[in-house]
């Protein structure tokens, strides 16, 4: 085993132990997220813990690169995009920024990841193969940008987005073990043990949330493993989209709802299914459980087949995504807020 992976577990409680550091910081400066009409939660509760894992995945992913154990398009796309988005993430956290100047942030994040991958790679798609060319590599600018602020609209409930983050980046380590890929392991096995440690402190119910630093970096840095992985190997794009699949399904179709109804989609709302889901059950604790064991019992095992038993990638999306989508429906995913009848 590689000396770098004994340092994991310490990795985990310095990023616990810096969120406990946040959290009382918070708690002095009354830097609180107050309930209001769009919120979720009903006491207020610290916020910005997510630059615990930000800054702690950061240094020792620097320390990695430095001795070589990650390359420059990781380090690019999670120091370089993944940073500059938490900055623009912690800056809209104390004080607004204009919805263009954050987009335009968003997609020179977006360059920073692509810049050092490269030409787009030929990928094949039911048996058919197209290189996309520069087409391909401006629709992985705005995948990467979906990702980042889809990840922001995901991060509604206590422990959601970590746990996806966690579940995902583990299944992910597990699937690169299996296909002897194993110098990938250590980016996503080291954001998943940093957002463990905030992980703690997040868990329903909540002690402090992740706030916009947080989660849009996570956003980037997952979609930036995908393109990297997909550079490398571009079937390996596959697992990716089915493991984010939860998130993915949800936010695209509460987005594609809200739009053909005329909303305003920029606007905080609480009508994804998720939330939809918490309110029914009346806690965040079992919904956040359920994605975790979404990710672990269904997807992982569908990513699997894709990469180990020869399942065409395209067909194990559908196979993901059909019951999500559906259970996107049961939850209302995009309806009115006062159109559903709730508890």
């Amino acid at each position: 085993m590689d000396y770098y992976f004994l340092l994991i577990p310490l990795i985990g409680v310095l990023s616990f132990g810096l969120t406990l550091y946040l959290r009382h910081y918070a708690l002095h400066q009354k830097l609180l997220d107050v309930p209001n009409s769009r919120s979720s939660h009903s006491v207020p509760t610290p916020r910005g813990g997510g630059v615990a894992f930000v800054l702690t995945y950061l240094v020792f992913l620097i320390i990695a690169w430095w001795f070589s154990k990650i390359d420059i398009s990781i380090l690019m796309s999670s120091a370089g995009a993944g940073a500059l988005v938490a900055v623009i993430g912690f800056i809209d956290d104390h004080r607004h920024i204009a919805a263009r100047w954050r987009l335009l942030g968003h997609f020179t994040a977006a360059l920073l990841v692509i810049a050092p991958l490269g030409a787009f790679p030929t990928i094949v798609v039911a048996g058919f193969e197209f290189n996309p060319g520069v087409m391909g590599l401006l629709l992985s600018a705005v995948y990467l940008v979906w990702m980042l602020n889809l990840y922001n609209f995901m991060d509604g409930i206590d422990g959601i987005a970590a746990v996806e983050a966690v579940t995902t980046c583990l299944g992910m380590a597990l699937l690169y073990f299996t296909t002897q890929h194993v110098d990938l392991i250590l980016a996503p096995l080291l954001l998943a043990t940093c957002v463990a440690g905030f992980l703690v402190l997040n868990f329903p119910p909540a002690k402090i949330f992740m706030g916009d630093a947080g989660s849009g970096f996570l956003g980037i840095v997952l979609a930036g493993f995908s393109l990297h992985a997909a550079f490398r190997e571009p079937e390996l794009i596959w697992p990716w989209l089915i493991m984010m699949g939860v998130f993915i399904v949800d936010a695209t179709f509460t987005l594609l709802r809200r739009l053909l109804r005329g909303d305003k989609v920029y606007e905080a709302h609480r009508s994804h299914a998720y939330q939809f889901a918490s309110r029914q059950v009346g806690k965040h604790l079992p919904v956040t459980i359920c994605v975790g064991l979404i990710n672990l019992f269904w997807l992982l095992p569908i990513a699997f087949s894709v990469v180990r038993l020869d399942l065409p990638g395209l067909a194990g999306v559908v196979l993901a995504y059909v019951p999500l989508v559906l259970l996107a429906i049961k939850y209302h995913a995009g309806a009115l807020e006062g159109a559903v009848q709730e508890p």
